[in-house]
């Protein structure tokens, strides 16, 4: 199996000098809970850096923590939930799941169950069949294999455990499997429901239908939480111009890089906000500016 390179970066959508707002990506993102406020808020930060415009639908109790953003973010528009399919068909990428509750009333405690991330999970991605998703946390935890069969273009972003629950496989025997195995069976799951997996872990894969890499970067300080968020909104906002899968390497190489520099300069003392500060770092590096 071949590891991803840098090299992909010349591939990737570079915005065009006489471009303006609007013509270099729009994204919406579906995320946050009462529960997991903060979540979606890296896939925000990140996305914003992106693309032209991020159109953010969070819940009632996320939009005073937004507005507060809005003065280290550049661009993004706070949609209601209830208007949110106007700017779905607007948008060129749909992230959903960061910060989507799971589990029952008692798991949250805060009146919020699972039940709501599945009907709306459902709800969206039955509608929007044909547009570009990339579905993450909550929602994947939630949501059915079955569902990804009906859409075109869909990226999936699972951990060991997610992956496990959704296509229902045994989690103790995926940690027994060497990366090659793994990925066999990664990319059979990739070839029979038709979508792009990035599976997260000590060494990220990435299939499509047609092809299956890896890439080795990380380091123990990317253990801690909100860095899988960062992930989602990152490939988010690079499938918004660019194939699923370049985007879901190009994301997981960038990151994986962002980290292990920051892991050179402070150890595994940084946080998931340092990544979205790195990531354009290398970002624009990479790409050559």
């Amino acid at each position: 199996m071949k590891r991803i390179t840098k090299q992909i970066f010349t591939k990737l959508y570079r915005p065009p000098i006489s471009s303006h707002k609007g013509q270099n990506g729009k994204l919406t993102i579906i995320g946050g809970s009462r529960l997991f406020h903060g979540a979606s808020l890296w896939s925000l930060k990140i996305a914003s850096r992106i693309v032209d415009m991020v159109f953010y639908s969070p819940v009632e109790e996320n939009v005073e923590i937004t507005n507060k953003l809005k003065s280290e973010i550049y661009d993004f528009i706070c949609v209601p939930r209830d208007k949110i399919e106007n700017y779905i068909k607007e948008s060129d990428a749909v992230l959903i799941g960061p910060g989507l509750v799971r589990g029952d009333q008692q798991y949250t405690g805060t009146g919020e169950s699972g039940e709501e991330t599945k009907e709306l999970t459902e709800r969206l991605l039955k509608k929007f069949p044909q547009k570009k998703w990339i579905i993450d946390a909550g929602s994947l935890q939630m949501m059915e294999a079955d569902w990804l069969k009906e859409l075109s273009k869909v990226i999936i972003t699972p951990h060991i455990r997610e992956f496990s629950q959704l296509f229902n496989e045994s989690m103790e025997q995926l940690n027994k499997l060497p990366i090659e195995q793994l990925s066999d069976l990664i990319s059979s799951k990739a070839n029979d429901y038709g979508c792009t997996i990035v599976l997260k872990g000590p060494q990220d894969i990435v299939c499509s239908p047609k092809e299956c890499v890896y890439d080795p970067q990380g380091n123990p300080g990317m253990t801690k939480g909100g860095t899988g968020d960062v992930l989602a909104g990152l490939i988010a906002g690079l499938a918004c111009k660019n194939d699923l899968f370049l985007a879901s390497c190009a994301g997981v190489f960038a990151e994986g890089m962002a980290g292990d520099r920051l892991f050179a300069r402070v150890g595994p003392y940084f946080n998931a906000s340092d990544l979205c500060d790195e990531i354009p770092k290398v970002l624009g590096e990479l790409m050559g500016y």
